[in-house]
């Protein structure tokens, strides 16, 4: 069992690039004074897990660094299985927990029951993108960032005491929080509709600003994150809009343009569509409801959902980490325009059908059906889109342009099952109907869960491996 109230976790489905990753987070907390376990949840393939993780085992860090691999996760479901005692069963768990965004970070929740967590995402660094002469926030204002292109100069790295940022008020009832937290209802940000968590169009600059409301003095803050830099929490449409309105870029994958953070201070609401799960941390001594086992990218949207309880609070800490954005085993953008499209109408529908939050899951009616209309207006905005790159393409001035433009529409084109009106909805009918009916199953059996792993946590340690790095010591710590 780790000895630790705090645990810091890094998912990841890229073990050949998590090594820099756990580096740099192991850096921050020593030269702050910290000690906490790191625990890699590895979503790889058995045949990656053989070919990588030799550098892990080459990474040199202070604190002790823990791995769940596919071993380990076999044996952890193989338990859950066995204490079930129902055959039946042993497919829920595994869709449940499965390799997804959702079901590798279902391991961690499940891995740190009991504690405090916080997670960074295996392209996060621990330190901000900041503008050299910050400005005045205005009233109500909480942060403020920019877009800039490739090479502008500026801003630099600092770097924050991520875990005390934290510490500061995660688990903490909100009557707690540190003198300079302002408190509101919700967070609202001027380039984006938070409810859906859908782009309202690109934004070169954008603010969040607080809405006004009263933050129960006992109510528990029980997910807080930091801010972001790097890239900013964008559509992959705006990837594409970028590319657009920049005549000279060439390749529309290569999108590197730097998200900046002009100023920001933290803040307690009440809810929080305002949710990155990439750099939050969790109150899971209790318990927490699981994240949507599912490979299209809204797992952490139940967690907009839950925290709307009247006894729960959101926080934004006083601190802020940079998204590098690896292009590594990610899907190409027409895949992820698709899936972003999917992930909207789902997240619509669960919102809109909700019934009932508690303390480990949630409840709502949508059955999965998807109306002739659901589909058509998806297909109308990716019919949009292809006819502006295809009038791009004949404007391009450059062969490498135009070609890249061209390869792009009829990508997406593809994407979309040829814009076919009765195929694309017989496939997106298909894809939300095992998707939710996935997760409602997994809502259903998760409380079981917990409360199974809850009795083995207090009896012995889940199956994990203590990695066999190099000890850095206090010499590098001094120098």
């Amino acid at each position: 069992m780790i000895d630790c109230d705090l645990q810091f976790v890094v998912p990841t489905y890229r073990l050949r690039d998590v090594s820099e990753t756990v580096e740099a987070y192991d850096e921050n907390f020593w030269r702050n004074g910290h000690t906490a376990p790191l625990i890699v949840f590895d979503d790889s393939s058995v045949a990656n897990h053989e070919k990588y993780f030799s550098r892990l085992e080459n990474t040199r860090t202070h604190n002790e660094l823990f791995y769940v691999g596919p071993a380990e996760k076999e044996q952890f479901i193989a338990y859950i299985c066995r204490r079930l005692r129902d055959r039946k069963l042993d497919v829920l768990v595994r869709n449940l927990f499965r390799p997804s965004y959702g079901g590798n970070r279902n391991f961690s929740l499940m891995y740190t029951l009991g504690d405090l967590m916080v997670s960074a995402d295996d392209d996060m660094r621990p330190y901000g993108l900041i503008e050299d002469s910050p400005e005045s926030l205005g009233e109500n204002e909480i942060s403020r960032g920019k877009l800039l292109p490739p090479g502008a100069n500026g801003h630099t790295r600092k770097s924050f005491d991520i875990l005390q940022s934290f510490r500061d008020i995660l688990g903490k009832p909100a009557g707690e929080a540190p003198a300079n937290y302002q408190r509101g209802e919700h967070l609202a940000d001027t380039a984006m509709d938070l409810e859906s968590n859908n782009s309202l169009g690109l934004a070169r600059e954008n603010s969040l600003y607080l809405q006004e409301g009263k933050v129960s003095r006992s109510a528990i803050v029980k997910m807080a994150q930091t801010f972001r830099s790097g890239t900013n929490d964008i559509d992959a449409v705006d990837y594409v809009e970028m590319f657009l309105e920049d005549s000279e870029r060439t390749n529309v994958e290569a999108i590197n343009d730097t998200y900046v953070l002009v100023n920001f201070r933290p803040c307690v609401t009440n809810r929080n569509w305002r949710m990155d799960c990439g750099v939050a941390g969790y109150d899971n001594r209790t318990g927490l409801p699981p994240f949507f086992p599912t490979r299209l990218r809204f797992e952490d949207y139940i967690y907009r959902l839950w925290v709307q309880q009247p006894n729960i609070a959101a926080a934004h800490v006083d601190s802020a980490q940079t998204h590098i954005k690896n292009n590594y085993m990610r899907n190409p953008l027409p895949s992820e325009i698709l899936n972003e499209a999917i992930c909207g109408l789902l997240k619509r529908k669960i919102r809109e059908t909700l019934r009932r939050t508690d303390e480990l899951t949630i409840a709502f009616d949508y059955d999965g059906a998807v109306s002739s209309q659901d589909t058509q207006e998806i297909l109308e905005a990716a019919q949009s889109l292809h006819a502006r790159l295809l009038a791009a393409r004949a404007q391009a001035k450059v062969p490498e342009r135009r070609d890249a433009l061209g390869l792009f529409a009829a990508n997406l084109l593809r994407t979309f099952y040829d814009f076919e009106p009765d195929f694309f909805q017989q496939n997106v009918s298909r894809i939300v109907d095992d998707e939710v009916g996935l997760i409602r199953s997994s809502l259903e059996i998760w409380p079981t869960l917990v409360e199974i792993v809850y009795f083995k946590k207090n009896c012995r340690v889940l199956p994990l491996r203590r990695v066999k790095n190099k000890d850095r010591g206090p010499a590098r710590h001094s120098a």
